[in-house]
């Protein structure tokens, strides 16, 4: 046997070498070919990923927000390519191929390296807005990983399901003409894919998130403090038991300000403000819940107030104490207000889930409470007015757009932080008046509706506000109001010159998918960060805004100045 004719090591030893990676089209699911132009794009994403969005990003959600965008620009280099050659397009010849594929290569490298450099500075840009902590290069370790990882997992399972389209187009092509098989083998595979992501996997979620959340809704925890009034739900006098009030309920009951509070706050002469509310497990059916609480309403003397607010619960029953204390301070405690739970889960959840729910317990209970509240005299009876948080707002947005409302109209609303499921939010803001930013609409002059942030803008519109006043409180940071599928392939108004909200960042700019992407992943970080951005809406701010809906007797701004100041020092309780 010559030199020539010895084996390499590996194949005399029966082992085998890695392959290395290289350019091409892969032919199996764990294959190390890659499409040349897919890595191409992918380092354009990867750039275009660490672009800010409208809110700071941990180190682990950059990761997965840079993981998901980089094989998104995988996959469309890829099929780019994939179509050139099925079009039977010329490929760009010699020489110029080469200088174009080291152009691009270099540009898109440049980019991902450049942007890497100040993703870290672009980040704390945000945070030294909002006033956090700056973060530091060591989080890169993390990003990578989990970029990483995230793009080796969509990788697989794409290439898995691609090897499952081809199983399938070879076996129906045995039996039918190929592109008869292609039609029907596709048509098949992306119904029972649509069914199995659209009902097995959103119910089984689902599922396993109220598994996950009820237990909690029943847990009594130590900060929890049952209150002894009659004016309260869950007291011994009241009709609605402290255990089933529900875990937010407890919260809400047993929170806001005392008498003693109040009469330090406004020099005395205060109430004990009226808080009812109907947990979940309170009653079998949406309507006994409203008849619990129209029960609790009349029970504490609730339509003897000055001011009654049904005020619709976010998704776990939560109602804010920046939404609800304001107003308690601000009418030295002569208030009333109730409300109801309608499921356990968390708003970001109960956003794809709830809605049906949010919009029958809202018109159930608000009917059920009007239709009595107008048997009232008139000159007697308190004022009625509607407020809702996150979710909440769509609840409120659900009672206005009722019959009952028009016939007898309440006499305001407060809707903070609407998401963006809110319909007449949407026409609202599209039918705004020229040169009014989207962030802060004005409409119609402001005649019966205002949008507001944590800079007061309630003035803006003149003095056309009729009776009726509707508040809209939002921040141009919250991805909760402003996200929305379109901006996948259309840039949103509020990103435009002149239409940018003073907290969100100069630098971010709109990118097909990539930003709707980012803005989707900021969503469940939206009430984690300091008060007055995203989803957190301050004292002040709420406040500003019921002064305005309410209009309190003889009020004047150094009032609310001095209110103001003694609602920011007490702690947030975030339950």
């Amino acid at each position: 046997m010559t030199a020539s004719t010895v084996p390499p090591p590996a194949v005399r030893t029966g082992r085998r070498l890695p392959r290395r990676p290289r350019l091409g089209a892969p032919q199996r699911v764990f294959d190390t070919t890659f499409s040349g132009v897919g890595l191409t794009m992918a380092a354009w994403f990867f750039a275009l990923s660490l672009l800010p969005s409208l809110l700071p990003r941990g180190a682990a959600v950059q990761g997965v927000a840079s993981g998901v965008t980089v094989m998104i620009g995988y996959g469309f280099g890829a099929t780019c390519q994939w179509l050139w050659r099925y079009l039977g397009i010329p490929a760009v010849p010699g020489r110029a191929r080469r200088v174009l594929v080291l152009v691009l290569v270099g540009l898109g490298l440049w980019a991902a390296v450049f942007t890497g450099w100040r993703q870290v500075g672009w980040q704390n840009e945000i945070r030294t807005l909002y006033g956090m902590e700056p973060s530091s290069p060591s989080t890169w370790p993390v990003i990578i990983g989990v970029t990483v990882a995230l793009t080796v997992l969509i990788l697989v399972v794409s290439r898995s399901l691609r090897l499952l389209f081809r199983t399938v187009f070879g076996w129906l092509g045995r039996r039918l003409p190929r592109r008869v098989a292609v039609v029907v083998g596709s048509a098949v595979l992306l119904a029972l894919i649509w069914s199995l992501l659209t009902g097995v996997l959103v119910n089984g979620f689902f599922t396993v998130a109220n598994a996950i959340f009820a237990p909690r809704d029943t847990l009594i925890a130590e900060d929890m403090n049952r209150p002894q009034v009659p004016e309260r739900s869950g007291s011994p006098q009241s009709l609605s038991s402290w255990e089933l009030l529900g875990r937010q309920g407890r919260y809400f009951v047993g929170g806001g300000p005392t008498v003693a509070e109040l009469d330090r706050a406004n020099g005395g002469g205060a109430k004990e403000p009226i808080r009812v509310y109907a947990g979940l497990r309170s009653a079998d059916t949406v309507q006994g819940r409203a008849d619990l609480l129209l029960a609790e309403l009349k029970r504490s003397g609730a339509f003897s107030r000055k001011v009654l607010v049904v005020a619709t619960t976010t998704g776990t029953g939560f109602l804010d104490q920046n939404g609800t204390d304001p107003l308690e301070f601000l009418w030295n405690g002569d208030t009333a207000i109730g409300g109801v739970q309608y499921s356990y889960l968390p708003s970001w959840i109960s956003l794809l889930a709830d809605q049906d729910a949010v919009r029958e317990t809202s018109r159930v209970v608000f009917d059920t409470v009007h239709t009595y509240w107008a048997t009232l005299p008139e000159a007697s009876r308190p004022k009625l007015y509607l407020y809702g948080l996150s979710l909440g707002s769509f609840g409120v947005e659900s009672i206005l757009g009722s019959i009952n409302v028009i016939n007898e109209p309440v006499d305001g609303a407060l809707m903070s932080g609407p998401p963006f499921v809110n319909e007449l939010h949407a026409r609202l803001t599209a039918g705004r008046e020229p040169g009014s930013p989207a962030y802060l609409p004005v409409y119609e002059k402001g005649r019966t509706v205002r949008f507001t942030a944590e800079q007061d803008g309630l003035g803006r519109g003149g003095a056309t506000w009729g009776p009726t006043r509707l508040v809209y409180l939002q921040h141009a940071s919250d991805p909760i109001v402003f996200f929305s599928p379109s901006m996948a392939f259309a840039e949103p108004e509020w990103l435009k010159d002149g239409q940018r909200g003073p907290d969100v960042s100069p630098r971010m700019g709109w990118f097909p998918i990539v930003t709707m992407w980012q803005v989707l992943l900021d969503l469940p970080g939206a009430g984690s960060i300091p008060m007055g951005y995203g989803h957190l809406y301050s004292a002040t701010a709420n406040l500003e805004s019921w002064v305005a809906v309410t209009q309190p007797p003889d009020w004047t701004p150094e009032r609310t100045a001095t209110l103001a100041s003694i609602l920011e020092k007490r702690p947030y309780k975030d339950t």
